[in-house]
């Protein structure tokens, strides 16, 4: 997989340099032949055909050359390299040197005579298995040769079980690559060595091989086709089957399934001839298949029946073999495994055809058997495996969506409804054995179907109920288990089945004193009535609070009326009413808290203080068992209780609860001592005995009393600590025989002697033992194991599952504990038998009360286990020992891992003794023989090492290192492996880090030990450390790596070894799994430091090649495990495509391991790039990828692995994404086709091409089909599962809501654009969606049609841009949207579909209300419907909603309703829809509202309601019940009724307000009861909703919720709008004001001004200035007032200010503490938000108390100073400012100023100067516009406050200094000219206004006009200022026409007319027009002035005039004056926005 295996020359081959091998140390040495032979094979698997041919010679020199060498041997590996290297040459090559390979192959053979020379031998005989399989076809004439060479070494190898089992393999690869031209004689030779090792051989790998071999043999051979041959080989076979090791069961039974798959016929009876046999041995058989035929048909000779099977016959056999009484647990394994292999070879077609008669049989003839029904274990394994068989792999894996569907009509109508007796005697009653099996078929089958069993609903639900009548307990457990998984899938049906259960139950109660009819009838419905609820509160859509309510009512009056019954009646009575009121409990504490009393009432009347002793003993068995009866009903309501309601267990109910138990205790202990039997007459259940209930009480006490220890009340613990539950707990797993059923005892003494161990009792009782430690015996899944921890059991293919089922000796089913019907537990559902599930619960006990109790009581426990372990168990007690130990070590170790992760207190060692004791327990169970044993002790030592501290580690580590030097016994060495294992994964880091050394020197012994149990423990346990200690392990990688290197390249650590005994236990215990497990945790240790260390990472490389080739399963997961790992941490040395295409070639594995670790490896690899993953990868990957998603039904990481793919690629891969989806919601999936019916017999095998045929999706098959129908495939097709369709439709609903996010974020998106082809074909999607028959499908059509329209909505047509796109789509959006309202639609559906259709209406593709159709008819009626008050509401043909439903569907019609009125703002068109609608809305919304806010903010409504007003008020009574289901309809719609409302008060709408101050309601309304008065007084606020509206919104916005920011802020800001409206004067009065109200809007709203966008900043601004201008202190109008309220009213105006501060103090240095980011510039929504901000605070201070005013005042003027120093906002923000700036400082002008506010201005002023100043230092980029702003800032102050400041000020000197200096600078000379005009100005604008002019405006005006005189006449070399003294001129010629008195404009005419003629000399001629029309002007307006001026002129100067008059001729003045006027405006209001008007 490195990148340098591609670097090879195509045409050289690598050549192994022999002497450099010898040369190397002897332990390197098979490192180094690894090394190269692994290269060579990679090298052999790159080349092509031309290479391959020019190489196969030097190819073949290496590989012999390897064979023939005398050391280092040719071990496992090493033989499997070089037949790679040959099977590559001989099968790209021409096959030249096949002849001379063979040749050289069978001398190589012969030539080995003596031991030595074995190994090459086995290499020799191995490579010619491999050229015969590849090229056998070609190598025909040597194939007898070979086959006799390989039969003579087989006869030589006895001595050796690997080359017989390597001998045997390769006989069979010959007959498999020579197929059909296989000699006969060599054939015949072949079979008898094959069955005769297949039966009698010692050697396991042998036999499996064997076995192999008979396969091929039957399969590519015609020679044993016959019965006789069949016959014998069935015989062999049958025994295998019987083996010990499930690998030799695994070949057999592949060897039998391949036979009956070949012999196949669908009808059977052909006749033909016998083939002929041929005389000569030597010659090939006839091949000329028209010749044999020519010779049959001449034969004069009778007919002969070839062998055939049908299916009926195949079932026949196995079903026959299977029940004999005879057949072992073994066998009987082996035989489902042959079946399952059978039915799947077979294929769909023939499976899904032949699914009756499967069913049929394997109901009838083996459930219904006599050698099974008798012995109960039996008959639950074989459940088991009918189950595995008919609903794991036919049900699961085989039938298709249709079949199934047709599998559960044929279960249902052809089985269950025969039930009871039909009429028709054909079809006679089914057996109660049938009836379970068809119920377990039928649960898989709606589990897998899910929703898409609607379809057959009706069908199933009158089936159910009808078996739900049958007698027999287990059948009515299995069908109320059927019913729970039905009414799952089809949650419609769950109303009608609680109601027709709680009927028949009402009825069945009612005749129980009628004989003719079982009294256990209404049993059934109590189970099936408590297994329907406990579903209710997964789907509370579909419940009734009213069939609750009366199923409780029901059960109480049962209970009442039970006492005067038959006692056997009564027990029945009370059974049902204990079930009814188990299954209630499941509804949760809101349901259960309203009867707690009563509950508590009825549970104490149960289970009393039990009677004295002697009153116990006047009671018969018969009142006894009653008594127990009962306690055991109410104790499993209990259970139930406790599971479900934990919130309602205080103190007080816990201690009632607790001293229930031990009352219950008590009463088991004085029960008299159990007699072995009783008479059936004597009993109350005929089938249970008194001992039976006594282990049924001691399991739910035991369970109870966990269920109240977990729950943290410390005082219920003490009662329970305080009680003998402990000590009858213990009691209970140490003496496990006291657990067992009387009535079993026989067949435990029957059993005990024949059981090799424990595991293989199978009596369903194992002597006690628990049940927690299943599959603790098989050491291959053994690295995953934590009891403690209840790790879940490992990955199992079928084949594994099958071998674990017979590794138990307890089987667990449903009837063992019913209450598992209606309470899941986090454990498997299917619980043990009573004896077992009473000691699991006793361990459960055990391990939460040990750590609570004192020192004293924990060694009193401790040596009460000590003294039974001293009990002699006899001759026979090694089973009943193993029982013992299992139970005590499972009790121990959950006891420490309770101490470990329980709650804080809980010390499971409080002393020495203690401490002790646990250690020698564990250390005695380390030395057994038995596997689990050790395994739990491992645990066990690791736990207490974890408790006790690093002392008690350290000295227990020595102890194990030297048990594992001083004790031999391999037993004991594994154990102490497995021990040092545990305790460093359980420790872990630094802890294990300690004793690294120390163990890792004694493992690494023990690893190279020749013992297979001892080398697989130590391999475990090095991982094991490993992945614990970490980079502590790091210096001892290149050891570690070396030692599993070698051990790998060893023949002792494989299964091909000389000893047939090591051989065996490395065929159970594979060293390899334990090798390639610590290589990855090698590479985990190694992390990125791989990339620097080459020879490690080069041997990494290698080994993981390795294992690729390997064929174990597990190796192979494991490898794509370390392949995943080495990519991620050194990518850049694995080749991403091999990488990629090995994980992709995994994706059809039938393993589940290989395939979730290939699917883990695609997933991590796609996060480096989705569609680079598909690139690169081959060209089905996205097909495979679905595929195996369709096979995992839509879940799994196949699922996580699209939606992650989606993410990456969904929105930049638009239409390929849509493209795709739509593909793979058309795609077909071709059904596997078996072998064709009838001709096996006389057909050639030929290879399968058909599977990669139909791997391509049918495709090509459909469109054949299309065009030709005589073409069509013959195979069926369906589409894809309605899971994988659903996971697909969700893809495209997540890609366009992604393309509308980003539509919404950016408006330049092009997803439109790419998108906008595909609209019809996704409308096709959704409307194909619509009319699915599922309703997941449906509502994701419906979701996606709602995204079409928000996003195309407005869309115009590109050909036709006056219409919308989706105008022409209307007809199918329509029609998509009507089945919505169908009778067969749920409310889920309606209620998406009514947001749609608004969607529609409010998008604007059709305006007319006339050609809305249907959709605005379905809102209208909708809305019709769901405005009145009735108790059963109905939309369209939708009918039977249930409250919830009903509540849903209302308030998605009113919000799609209140979208409408939002939508109108913009689409005008909807008002006129609205309009007949808003008198009927607006109440409807504020009601809604209401409700809401009752729902969310009223406490729940508790147990103080009477519990007697079941039938009156159910609504209020059980409110709290739909809260939770409620509050989420709600908050799904409240803010679109909100806005709605708000919208309507903004429009000042009189429906709105009349609605708002209505004052009464409806009496319902939404489902929640209302009175005519309120809790609220709102007599004294403007309108009587405002609270409810300002509550809502106020407290969402104060709420985290859990969606994405994005969605969050959008919430929020659409929230922030209407409140705004909502504080409206008009709604919200003065309530707002209220301080509890204002300050805590006040803290919301700063925490959002903080941490929110722009956009929801500018809403806060608006409303906190809205508050500020509407508070009441701007409408006092007496000072008496004001001053009253003063203080408040200051607080709250300073709080809305604040606001606003701190909203600008995030963009604006200065404002604030905290430091703000530095920004270039603002984005123009910034810009907004911080004007509208400016502007608040400048309305704001109009209403402040003018008190404070001030103080405001100098607030507003620090932001305005800090916005002219900063450089950011001088090119955006200052422009826009400075109006605002002016208006405020008018303000504060207007009226009599006071000293602060001169003073205020003085500092503004000075600030403004300082400000110039620093700017001209140009220190900063935006000093010239700093500098420009400033200017015009102070001109504002001093033109709009001049009158304020003092005539004589400095600072108005200091600033007009600073004005006329910036004329002398060519930046700012232009903005200075038109400012110092304003000024100079300043006293003619005060005359103009109507006043006088100011001292101090009189005062700037003389400051300026000598200088501006002065600036005219003084010629200047500065660029630029022409046009500023153009400027000038014009001011001073105005100043002149301004001045009043004619003595002043003469003295000013006197200086200004002759400085202008200066600079008309001095500028030349191209300032004469403006000088001539500037006097010229004054010549018009003052012609006397003008005259007396110039008549004071001497001759020269008047010349000049004239000619400057003459020539300028005054043209220029209206240019003048126009370039003034722009220059002005373009200084003064830049930048500015033009609109065009020019249109």
């Amino acid at each position: 997989m490195a990148p340098e295996d591609s670097s090879q020359e195509k045409h050289t081959s690598p050549q192994l340099d022999v002497e450099k091998l010898h040369s190397l140390p002897s332990e390197q040495q098979d490192l180094y032949l690894l090394t190269f032979t692994s290269e060579l094979a990679r090298h052999v698997s790159a080349l092509d055909a031309e290479a391959a041919t020019a190489l196969q010679l030097p190819v073949k020199q290496e590989v012999l050359k390897i064979i023939e060498l005398p050391s280092p041997i040719p071990t496992r590996v090493i033989r499997n390299n070089l037949g790679q290297c040959l099977a590559g040459v001989l099968n790209k090559g021409d096959r030249k040197i096949l002849f001379e390979t063979v040749n050289q192959l069978v001398e190589l053979i012969n030539a080995s005579k003596g031991p030595k020379d074995s190994a090459n031998k086995h290499a020799a005989v191995h490579c010619l298995g491999i050229a015969f399989e590849t090229a056998g076809d070609s190598a025909i004439s040597t194939a007898p040769l070979a086959g006799t060479v390989l039969l003579r070494t087989l006869k030589a190898a006895s001595n050796h079980a690997g080359l017989r089992a390597s001998v045997i393999k390769a006989l069979g690869r010959v007959v498999r690559g020579v197929n059909k031209s296989m000699d006969d004689q060599i054939s015949r030779d072949i079979l008898k060595q094959a069955r005769q090792l297949a039966a009698n051989d010692k050697a396991l790998l042998v036999q499996s091989h064997a076995c192999w071999c008979l396969e091929q043999l039957s399969l590519h051979t015609p020679y044993f086709d016959n019965h006789s041959d069949f016959d014998k080989l069935q015989q062999v076979l049958w025994k295998a089957l019987d083996a010990s090791s499930s690998t030799v069961r695994r070949a057999a039974s592949s060897c039998l399934s391949a036979v009956y798959v070949k012999h196949y016929s669908k009808s059977g009876g052909e006749l033909a001839a016998k083939p002929k046999k041929l005389k000569k041995t030597k010659t090939a058989p006839q091949e000329d298949g028209e010749e044999g035929m020519q010779e049959r048909a001449a034969s004069p000779g009778p007919q002969t029946p070839v062998m055939s099977f049908t299916v009926t016959g195949i079932l026949r056999q196995l079903v026959s073999q299977y029940c004999k009484p005879t057949t072992s647990n073994r066998s009987r394994a082996g035989i489902i495994s042959t079946l399952s292999k059978t039915l799947r070879k077979l294929g769909e077609v023939t499976v899904e055809e032949e699914y009756g008669t499967i069913a049929s049989q394997l109901f009838n003839d083996l459930l219904n058997s006599n050698a099974l029904i008798h012995n109960r274990y039996r008959l639950l394994v074989s459940r088991k495996f009918v189950r595995i068989v008919l609903s794991e792999v036919v049900g699961k894996k085989i039938l298709g969506e249709s079949a199934q569907i047709n599998a559960v009509r044929f279960l249902v109508n052809g089985i269950l409804k025969d039930y009871p007796q039909s009429e028709i005697r054909e079809r006679p009653e089914p057996s109660k054995q049938v009836l379970i099996g068809a119920l377990d078929a039928l649960t898989v089958l709606i589990e897998c179907l899910q929703s898409a069993s609607n379809t057959v609903a009706d069908q199933c639900k009158e089936a159910l109920l009808q078996v739900l009548e049958h007698p027999s307990y287990t059948v009515q457990v299995h069908a109320s288990r059927c019913l729970k998984t039905f009414v799952l899938a089809c949650p419609s049906q769950l109303l009608p089945c609680v109601t027709i259960c709680m009927n028949s139950v009402k009825r069945e109660i009612g005749q129980l004193s009628n004989s003719r009819k079982s009294p256990r009838r209404c049993l059934g419905f109590a189970l099936g009535l408590a297994a329907a609820v406990s579903t209710a509160a997964q789907q509370p859509l579909y419940g009734s609070i009213e069939a609750y309510a009366r199923i409780l009512t029901q059960a109480t009056s049962i209970l009442k009326s039970s006492s005067g019954a038959d006692i056997r009646i009564s027990s029945i009575q009370i059974q049902v009413a204990w079930i009814m009121i188990g299954g209630l409990m499941s509804l949760g504490p809101n349901f259960v808290k309203i009867h707690l009393s009563q509950l508590l009432l009825l549970w104490r009347n149960a289970l009393p203080k039990p009677l004295a002793d002697e009153n116990i003993g006047k009671r018969t068995l018969m009142e006894l068992t009653f008594l127990a009866h009962v306690k055991e009903c109410a104790l499993s309501s209990i259970s139930a209780f406790l599971a479900y309601n934990k919130r309602l267990v205080t103190v007080d109910v816990a201690k009632r609860i607790a001293l229930m138990l031990t009352n219950t205790t008590e009463f088991l202990n004085s029960l008299p001592v159990r007699k072995t039997s009783e008479e059936p007459e004597r009993r109350l259940n005929f089938s249970l005995q008194l001992q039976d209930f006594d282990l049924m009480i001691r399991r739910r006490v035991f369970e109870c009393s966990s269920q109240i220890l977990e729950i943290n009340v410390s005082e219920a613990h003490h009662e329970i600590l305080q009680s003998s539950i402990l000590s009858a707990a213990t009691s209970c797993f140490t003496e496990p025989d006291n657990m067992v059923s009387t009535s079993l005892s026989s067949s435990i003494a029957s059993s005990t002697g024949s059981a090799d161990a424990i595991w293989d009792v199978g009596d369903n009782s194992g002597f006690g033992i628990t049940s927690l430690v299943r599959g603790l015996d098989d050491p291959v899944h053994a690295q995953g194991f934590d009891l403690g921890g209840q790790s879940g059991s490992p990955t199992l293919n079928l084949e594994e599952h099958i071998d674990q089922l017979i590794r138990t000796p307890v089987c667990d089913a449903p009837e063992h504990d019913a209450l598992r019907l209606y309470v899941d537990r986090a454990f498997d559902m299917t619980p043990p038998p009573t004896g077992t599930g009473a000691i699991d619960a006793a361990i459960r006990v055990f391990a939460l009360s040990v750590p609570l109790q004192s020192a004293r009581v924990q060694s009193g426990t401790v040596e009460q286990i000590l003294s039974q372990m001293s009990h002699n168990f006899g001759q026979q007690s090694t089973a009943k020992e193993i029982a013992l130990f299992v139970n005590v070590s499972c009790a121990l170790i959950e006891t420490l891992f309770m101490s470990d992760k329980g709650p804080a207190g809980m010390n499971a060692v409080k002393s020495i003794d203690v401490e002790k004791a646990y250690q020698e327990l564990f250390q005695k169970f380390l030395m057994q023989p038995d596997l689990a044993a050790r395994r739990l002790a491992a645990q066990g030592l690791s736990r207490l090492c974890k408790c006790c501290g690093s002392d008690f580690t350290k000295k227990e580590i020595n102890w194990l290192t030297d048990e594992i030097i001083n004790n031999r016994d391999p037993h004991v060495r594994s154990g102490c492996a497995m021990a040092l294992g545990c305790i460093s994964s359980v420790l872990g880091g630094m802890a294990a880090g300690l004793h690294l050394k120390n163990m890792l020197g004694i493992l690494t012994s023990l690893a190279s030990d020749q013992y297979p149990a001892v080398h697989f423990w130590a391999l475990d346990a090095l991982s094991k450390i490993a992945d614990a200690t970490g980079l502590a392990f790091l210096a001892f990688v290149p050891s570690t790596l070396g030692l599993l290197a070698q051990l790998y390249v060893a023949e002792s650590h494989g299964e091909e070894c000389a000893s047939f005994g090591s051989s065996n236990m490395e065929v159970d215990i594979p060293s390899l799994t334990a090798i390639a497990r610590g290589i990855d945790s090698m590479v985990n240790v190694l992390g990125p430091d791989l990339q620097d260390n080459s020879k490690t990472r080069n041997m990494i490389l290698t080994l993981t090649y390795q294992f690729q080739t390997e064929s174990s399963s597990l190796v192979a997961a494991q490898s794509l495990k370390c392949l995943e790992n080495l990519s991620m941490y050194a990518p850049g040395h694995i080749s991403f495509a091999p990488y990629v295409r090995q994980l992709q070639s995994k994706l059809t594995s039938n393993d589940p391991e290989v395939l979730q670790a290939a699917l883990t490896g695609l997933y991590n690899a796609m996060k480096r790039g989705a569609e680079e993953l598909v690139a690169t990868a081959e060209t089905p990957i996205e097909e495979q990828v679905w595929l195996v998603l369709h096979e995992a039904y839509g879940q799994g990481i196949a699922k996580d692995l699209i939606h992650d793919w989606v993410h990456q690629s969904g929105i930049s891969h638009i239409h390929l994404w849509v493209h795709r989806i739509q593909g793979i919601l058309t795609k077909v999936k071709a059904q596997k086709i078996g072998p064709l019916s009838g001709q096996s017999a006389k057909a050639e095998i030929e290879p399968d091409l058909q599977d990669e045929e139909a791997a391509g999706f049918a495709a090509a098959a459909v469109q054949t089909a299309k065009d030709d129908p005589d073409k069509a495939p013959e195979a069926g097709q369906e589409l894809l599962r309605w899971q994988v369709r659903n996971t697909a439709m969700e893809a495209l609903n997540d890609i366009l809501s992604g393309v509308a996010k980003d539509v919404d974020a950016d408006d330049d998106s092009t997803n439109i654009e790419v998108l906008q082809p595909r609209v019809a074909d996704m409308i096709k999607i959704a409307f194909s969606a619509s009319t699915a028959g599922v309703v997941e499908i449906r509502i994701q059509g419906i979701q996606i049609l709602g995204s079409i329209l928000k996003i195309f909505g407005r869309v115009p047509d590109p050909d036709f841009p006056e219409a919308t796109l989706l105008e022409q789509y209307q007809a199918q959006i329509s029609s998509a949207l009507t089945p919505a309202f169908a009778a067969d639609s749920s409310p889920t559906l309606a209620a998406e579909a009514i947001g749609v259709c608004a969607s529609f209406i409010s998008t604007g593709i059709v305006t007319s209300v006339d050609r809305m159709g249907r959709i605005l008819k379905l809102l209208v009626s909708a809305l019709d419907d769901f405005s009145k008050e009735a108790e059963s509401l109905s939309i369209g043909d939708l009918k039977g909603l249930s409250s919830n439903a009903q509540v849903m569907v209302r308030l998605a019609t009113f919000s799609a309703w209140a979208e409408l009125q939002i939508a109108s703002h913009d689409q005008t068109y909807l008002a006129d829809i609205l309009r007949p609608h808003l008198a009927k809305l607006a109440p409807l919304w504020l009601s809604s509202l209401r409700d809401y806010a009752k729902l969310k903010f009223e406490p729940d409504i508790t147990g103080a309601a009477s519990t007697g007003a079941l039938g009156t008020g159910l609504d209020v009574i059980y409110s709290s019940l739909n809260r939770a289901t409620l509050l989420n309809f709600y908050q799904a719609s409240w803010l679109s009724m909100v806005d709605a409302i708000a919208s309507l008060i903004d429009e000042n709408s009189e429906l709105v307000f009349d609605a708002l101050d209505e004052k009464t309601t409806t009496e319902k309304t939404n489902g929640l009861s209302h009175t005519q008065s309120h809790d609220i007084n709102y007599r004294d606020e403007p309108v009587a909703f405002f609270f409810v509206l300002f509550g809502i919104s106020f407290e969402a916005l104060s709420t985290k919720q859990n969606d994405s920011s994005a969605v969050t802020a959008k919430r929020n800001l659409d929230i922030l709008r209407a409140l705004k409206k909502i504080a409206n004067p008009a709604v919200a009065g003065m309530a707002i004001y209220q301080d509890a109200i204002f300050s805590e809007m006040m803290d919301t709203l700063a925490r959002m001004a903080l941490t929110e966008g722009v956009e929801i900043q500018t809403v806060i601004v608006g409303v906190a200035r809205d508050l500020c201008i509407n508070h009441p202190s701007a409408r006092r109008e007496t000072a008496e007032e004001e001053e009253s309220h003063l203080s408040d009213d200051i607080d709250q105006l300073f709080e809305l200010t604040r606001i606003t501060v701190l909203i600008l103090s995030r963009y604006i240095p200065n404002l604030s503490e905290m430091p703000t980011p530095s920004r270039s510039t603002f984005p123009s929504e910034t810009i907004t938000l911080m004007m509208l901000a400016l502007t608040a605070l400048v309305d704001s201070a109009s209403v402040f108390p003018s008190v404070i005013r001030s103080d405001l005042h100098a607030c507003i003027l620090h932001i305005f100073s800090s916005v002219l120093t900063t450089p950011s906002c001088q090119e955006s923000l200052v422009p826009n400012a400075l109006p605002i700036f002016r208006r405020f400082i008018l303000s504060l002008s207007r009226d009599a100023p006071s000293p602060e506010t001169t003073s205020q201005l003085r500092t503004m002023l000075r600030g403004v100067t300082s400000i110039i100043k620093n700017a001209q230092k140009r220190e900063m980029d935006a000093a010239v516009a700093a500098e420009k702003n400033s200017l015009l800032a102070g001109t504002i102050l001093l033109t709009s406050a001049g009158k304020v400041l003092p005539a004589n000020d400095d600072l108005v000197a200091n600033f007009l200094y600073e004005l006329l200096g910036c004329l002398d600078s060519a930046m700012t000379t232009k903005v200075a000219a038109g400012l110092s005009r304003s000024l100079l100005l300043l006293p003619t604008t005060a005359a103009q206004s109507g006043r006088s002019p100011h001292s101090t405006e009189a005062k700037i005006a003389s400051t300026l006009l000598p200088r501006l005189v002065s600036f005219l006449v003084a010629p200047s070399e500065i660029e630029g200022t022409e046009e500023a003294r153009g400027t000038v001129a014009g001011a001073l010629i105005s100043f002149v026409l301004s001045l009043p008195h004619p003595s002043a404009k003469n003295a000013a005419a006197g200086i200004v007319i002759p400085a202008v003629m200066q600079r008309a000399r001095q500028e030349g001629e191209k300032t004469w027009p403006d000088t001539s029309g500037r006097l010229l002007e004054l010549a018009r307006r003052e012609p006397a002035l003008f005259k007396s001026v110039v008549a004071g002129m001497d001759v020269q100067q008047k010349s000049f005039v004239e000619e400057v008059l003459r020539r300028g001729g005054g043209v220029g003045i209206n240019a003048s004056a126009a370039s003034h006027g722009r220059e002005t405006a373009k200084e003064e209001s830049a930048p500015t926005i033009a609109l065009k008007m020019d249109f």
